[in-house]
């Protein structure tokens, strides 16, 4: 049977034949967190996943934020926090609690249902008061960190700003330590000022909107991902970056030392499972080179997504100061011509063909931000079980343990860059730092292997030169100038969209065809999983039967493409339905699979044989 009925899914028809069910095994529990007040936006919808009933103010995603450098002292800021509209001035006395319109659980969004507001504000204005573990070193710096809020970010500790940032989707941090009292001299008093103008500013936002219909969807305005401190030494590890060589089995490793000094050192130790399998040491500016042993490397891929662990130590003259885990993995994508001359995709040296699904990180409960990190885990593996080897991750910027379930579970990925107007060169400067940052910070994850800078004509501006500039940043991955609709003949792919199609580019020798988006079938769940009535899709059909038929005809004209024309990969649209758009594989509650599982991955996996033969 599939992974979803042996994981986590009983699955069965209903009589109608129109949907299957699917239920999870462990039935949620608990209440809906905070009363919700249904009057407060004509937005607020009390559609839930399965997840959303679990949610607790105690235990709201727990997991470290940031798989790929953890340290093992940290606390999650997660939970109820003050908040008030920001229209109206910041508070400057803490005992004002009056000021404040009440509570919000973070790191929901303000629209979700899962704040318990339930309403969009482009400015508002947080508060909550911490206090350090009374463990935690009095010698150790103290960070503040928030994995993403959207979109303009002022921080006050106790009264005093510490800092600003402005990006909607990456991470950043404070060293907060002189605005702290000491824990004898009571909590400390945080504030967060936020600014969001969503559709009617200048900067990268995706799909949200302020008035969301069709393709266009609810507004994520504030704190949207964990937020939480963790104690550092004086002299410690910022970042630490892996660039692994498939060829050579060498992993050059470049620690980012926050003050590097010629006395301090970096070592690093690289395991499979419990076995150390490669060491290095070096100055604390690098780089380190880790050789592994090529006759016994395992390389990753959707088949066998091998992951080596490592752990990281930064010593002040030979004693340890510093230590973090990590981890990376072997694999190369590039192209490569076949033996008809078409140019192909090729991951660790073979072909294989490209069979996505987009996924547009929306949930109904939380929007931006999944209820849980079992949920965040479920998408990928329902992907995973359908038969898709690539989910094309579409104009939104996940949290890092997204990818790192991506990395875990052996998924690739396809990454847009959110869209924004840019039509000012203010707003193509910001585009572009944005820009710049998502490739730093998504680069350690092995899963992404293609960049899509702009998607169907939105916002797009000197293709040609962020081709080149991503190029340069990322030679490790492939570059997708544009999207579909308007290709200027830079970039390693030639990306058409067409609904339902598909119809692919003409085949060119120096750049592979792929098709960005095809499908787009839209059948309707009951009314008991609907965001809204008002629904709407690209091409509406009557029942499951149907859908099914017409995606077995997809595939019959993939095929062809692959065989007559070296079609190089298709994603298809969609994984899950988003608000009023209905045109996904499961309904957007999570709960209903409106095709059958088993037979739908045996379509998907036959293609990707066919495009990996020919």
């Amino acid at each position: 049977m599939s992974i979803i009925r042996n994981i986590i899914f009983f699955v069965f028809f209903l009589n109608t034949g129109s949907f299957i069910i699917a239920q999870q095994l462990i039935q949620p529990g608990g209440v809906a967190v905070l009363p919700l007040d249904a009057g407060r936006s004509p937005r607020i919808n009390l559609l839930k996943t399965p997840w959303g009933n679990d949610v607790s103010p105690n235990n709201i995603h727990p997991e470290y934020p940031r798989p790929n450098l953890v340290r093992k002292n940290w606390l999650n800021l997660n939970g109820l926090w003050d908040w008030k509209d920001g229209n109206r001035p910041i508070l400057r006395n803490s005992t004002d609690n009056n000021r404040y319109d009440g509570r919000i659980l973070i790191p929901f969004p303000a629209g979700s249902t899962l704040s318990g507001v339930g309403g969009f504000f482009e400015r508002i204005v947080y508060r909550r008061f911490f206090t350090l573990p009374e463990a935690w070193s009095k010698e150790d710096r103290i960070l503040l960190h928030f994995g993403g809020v959207d979109w303009e970010t002022v921080v006050w500790i106790n009264g005093r700003q510490v800092g600003t940032h402005r990006g909607g989707y990456d991470a950043f941090s404070f060293d907060i330590t002189d605005f702290l009292k000491n824990t004898q001299a009571g909590a400390n008093e945080l504030i967060v000022q936020v600014f969001d103008p969503t559709d009617h500013g200048k900067q990268p936002r995706g799909k949200q909107s302020t008035n969301p219909s069709g393709i266009w969807y609810s507004p994520v305005s504030g704190i949207w991902q964990t937020v939480w401190l963790e104690p550092v030494p004086a002299d410690y590890l910022r970042n630490v970056r892996f660039l692994p060589d498939y060829e050579t089995g060498i992993v050059t490793i470049f620690p980012v030392v926050d003050k590097p000094r010629k006395d301090l050192t970096v070592t690093a130790e690289a395991f499979d499972g419990e076995e150390k399998v490669a060491e290095a040491f070096g100055g604390s500016e690098g780089p380190l080179l880790m050789r592994f042993d090529k006759n016994t490397l395992k390389s990753w891929s959707p088949e066998s997504p091998h992951l080596y662990q490592f752990c990281i130590r930064l010593l002040d003259n030979d004693v340890p100061v510093d230590q973090i885990g990590s981890y990376c993995a072997f694999r190369k994508i590039d192209l490569s011509k076949d033996r008809h001359g078409f140019s192909r995709i090729r991951l660790n040296g073979k072909i294989l063909f490209q069979m996505g699904v987009i996924d547009q990180g929306y949930w109904p409960d939380g929007l931006y931000t999944a209820p849980s990190d079992g949920a965040i885990r479920m998408d990928i593996r329902v992907a995973k079980s359908l038969g898709f080897n690539v989910i094309r991750k579409h104009l939104k910027i996940e949290p890092a343990r997204w990818y790192y379930w991506c990395d875990r579970l052996g998924m690739l990925v396809w990454q847009d860059m959110p869209s924004g107007e840019n039509r000012t060169p203010d707003a193509q400067s910001q585009f572009q730092e944005e820009l710049q940052k998502m490739i730093q910070s998504l680069s350690a994850h092995p899963s992404v292997v293609l960049w899509t800078i702009f998607n169907e004509g939105a916002g797009q501006h000197h293709t040609a030169k962020y081709v080149e500039m991503v190029g340069k940043l990322d030679p490790s991955r492939l570059v997708n100038g544009a999207g579909g609709w308007i290709d200027v003949g830079v970039g390693h792919l030639n990306d058409s969209h067409k609904f339902p199609g598909p119809e692919m580019p003409k085949p060119n020798p120096r750049r592979t065809s792929v098709i960005g988006s095809f499908g787009g079938f839209t059948l309707v769940p009951p009314a008991i999983n609907l965001w809204t009535p008002d629904t709407w899709g690209f091409q509406h059909v009557p029942d499951s039967e149907t859908l099914f038929k017409r995606y077995q005809m997809l595939h019959e004209e993939l095929r062809r493409l692959i065989r007559e024309q070296g079609l190089a990969g298709a994603v298809f649209h969609q994984l899950v339905d988003v608000e009023s758009e209905c045109n996904g594989l499961t309904s957007y509650d999570r709960v209903l699979l409106k095709i059958p599982p088993e037979e739908f991955e045996k379509i998907n996996r036959e293609t990707i044989r066919i495009g990996n033969g020919f």
